[in-house]
């Protein structure tokens, strides 16, 4: 808050900037740029943001050891409810919450390990390997349904 005693302002970038333990850039996207990247002081980013983080600041990052958590997988949560939501109308079966809250976090618990299995199998970062995942399964699906199914 702009005043409040004992404060003093900062801008945006500087705010970026502060060493925390986590960062969640979570309206704007590409504050995290090459400009800025390499004075990024935090452990982790988490991007609750549609692309906050360019291409060449994801490199940055990821040469310096800050993991990111790409906004894609970040994100994923609530379309998997909404895809929840979808099966449970086609099927007219509807389930508790705390059967929808159980399956998301397998979900994401699964996603998440299979991101960081291919980030580490493939020395990417997390938003390279996330769309190599999804290649992976595109490629797998097509190869079962066939071309033309």
């Amino acid at each position: 808050m702009v005043g409040f005693k004992g404060t003093e302002r900062i801008t945006n970038e500087q705010l970026l900037e502060l060493k925390c333990d986590i960062l969640v850039p979570s309206a704007l996207e590409d504050q995290l740029h090459e400009g800025n990247a390499s004075k990024i002081r935090t452990k982790l980013i988490v991007e609750l943001a549609n692309g906050p983080t360019t291409q060449e600041a994801d490199q940055i990052l990821y040469d310096r050891g800050i993991l990111t958590i790409p906004d894609i997988l970040a994100n994923a949560g609530g379309v998997t409810v909404s895809y929840f939501e979808w099966v449970q109308d086609r099927y007219r079966y509807f389930w508790e919450a705390q059967v929808v809250d159980d399956r998301l976090k397998k979900f994401m618990t699964e996603a998440f390990g299979n991101v960081v299995a291919m980030s580490e199998k493939a020395k990417v970062n997390m938003r390279l390997a996330a769309y190599m995942v999804a290649i992976d399964r595109v490629a797998a699906a097509a190869r079962i349904r066939g071309l033309y199914a």
